[in-house]
């Protein structure tokens, strides 16, 4: 039989043989988690060093919140200009630049005049009639001149030629100055006016200044210096332009000629949704 130190020494063995396995069990514990944690670190490493090689921690520029815009609108002030009046501005991205808009005057003068705006190239032009119109800017307001060189002005509502928008568009579609056209004649032919009949075009004041008054030439108007920028031209109502053309002018305030006599009221103005643009007819060589 055992004696009583034996068997003591048996249990000692026992609970050493015990703590033993466990320390082995939390060695192997550790190190895998170290391994693990190295591992970890070495992926972090790479990772940083790709992004490092392309440039991700490279200090970069602030964006610029001007990237993209299409059109400027240069703020007038309403405080020296009381004619001016405060409608907002319209948007500088997103602006349609191909095709052509409608916009349709009707007036208490006859059919609506109806006027194909050039949004190819006169976007900033054309968006700025849309915009306006859109805030019905142009509804129960005279054009109040009717020019020496053969257009009727309208779009201003103070009937000033110094009301607008607080905001001013620069010139984008000037016409070139006019050239003679070629001609087999001995004498020389007469110049392609720069301003054909049905042309219509923003007038500012100053010269490129433009807001929301227009021109809508009812007859040829040719100059060495074209300073309107044209918008578009007219494409229906061309009677109704014919006959405001021929209403009698008196003497405005500043002794000029040219304010009509009977008043020509714009009861609407609206601009529809852009066309796309026309494409040009094939070749007989591409349909055979």
């Amino acid at each position: 039989m055992a004696s009583s130190k034996d068997r003591q020494r048996k249990l000692a063995r026992a609970k050493l043989d015990r703590q033993m396995a466990r320390r082995a069990v939390r060695e192997r514990r550790r190190r895998r988690v170290l391994a693990g944690v190295g591992s970890a670190v070495a992926l972090l490493l790479i990772v940083g060093g790709v992004a490092w090689i392309g440039g991700a921690f490279d200090k970069k520029a602030p964006a610029d919140p001007t990237a993209g815009e299409q059109c400027i609108w240069a703020p007038q002030s309403a405080t020296s200009n009381t004619s001016l009046k405060e409608v907002g501005t319209p948007p500088t991205k997103d602006i349609p630049t191909t095709g052509t808009e409608t916009m349709t005057v009707a007036t208490d003068q006859g059919d609506p005049i109806t006027v194909a705006l050039d949004v190819a190239d006169a976007p900033c032009s054309a968006e700025d009639l849309s915009y306006l119109a859109g805030k019905k800017f142009y509804d129960n307001t005279a054009c109040h001149e009717i020019t020496t060189d053969g257009a009727v002005r309208c779009g201003d509502p103070t009937g000033t030629g110094q009301g607008g928008p607080t905001y001013s568009v620069y010139s984008e579609n000037l016409p070139p100055a006019p050239q003679p056209s070629a001609s087999p004649s001995t004498s020389a032919a007469p110049a392609t006016p720069a301003y054909p009949k049905g042309t219509v075009a923003l007038i500012g004041n100053p010269a490129g200044a433009n807001g929301s008054q227009f021109l809508i030439f009812f007859k040829d108007f040719n100059t060495a210096t074209p300073e309107y920028p044209i918008v578009g031209k007219v494409t229906g109502g061309l009677d109704t332009l014919a006959k405001i053309g021929k209403i009698p002018t008196v003497a405005d305030s500043t002794g000029a000629k040219v304010k009509p006599k009977q008043k020509i009221l714009i009861t609407s103005l609206t601009v529809s949704g852009a066309a796309p643009a026309t494409p040009s007819a094939p070749s007989a060589s591409a349909q055979s």
